[in-house]
Formats: structure tokens, C-alpha cells, sequence
């Protein structure tokens, strides 16, 4: 899975992003790889992006701005390498 965040983190510096946003987003991004058991990004939708933010939500009480982030970071990721 390393060589996926590689990518992510690659394809953001040559978008520009700030190395702050590009932490931010591949530390979310391996946090939902993780809480599917590793399974790649590409390979899930909807329903584990759902469940990701519901357990954000619910079992950490993270804020709704905290969660626009996560998903923002999983849909980049999904996007851009799907």
C-alpha cells in the first residue's frame, strides 16, 4: 500500500499542495485503508466511505468539518486512481 500513498503524495506536489494538506490527506487516506483491513481505495465505494465517516463520527466524535476532510482526502484518492 505504500506505493499507492507514494502516488497520492506525488500527484499532490505537482498539483502544488501544501505539505501540511498533503500530510493531512494521506494520514486520512491510510487511516481508511486501515479500518478496511487494508483493502485498496479503488476497490470500495460508497458504503465503506459511509461507514468510515459514521465511525469517525460515532467512535472518535470527530467534528463534521474534521470528517469533510477525511472525505475529501478518500475521494481524492479514489478519483484520481480509479
Amino acid at each position: 500500500m505504500s506505493k499507492f500513498l507514494d502516488a497520492v503524495h506525488d500527484s499532490m506536489r505537482l498539483k502544488r499542495y501544501s505539505s501540511s494538506t498533503i500530510e493531512s490527506y494521506t494520514n486520512w487516506i491510510l487511516r481508511f485503508i486501515l479500518h478496511h483491513n487494508r483493502r485498496d481505495p479503488r476497490e470500495m465505494g460508497a458504503a465503506e466511505i459511509g461507514a468510515f465517516l459514521s465511525y469517525l463520527a460515532n467512535e472518535n466524535h470527530i467534528s463534521g468539518s474534521t470528517q469533510n476532510q477525511a472525505l475529501q482526502a478518500i475521494l481524492y484518492s479514489t478519483s484520481t486512481y480509479s
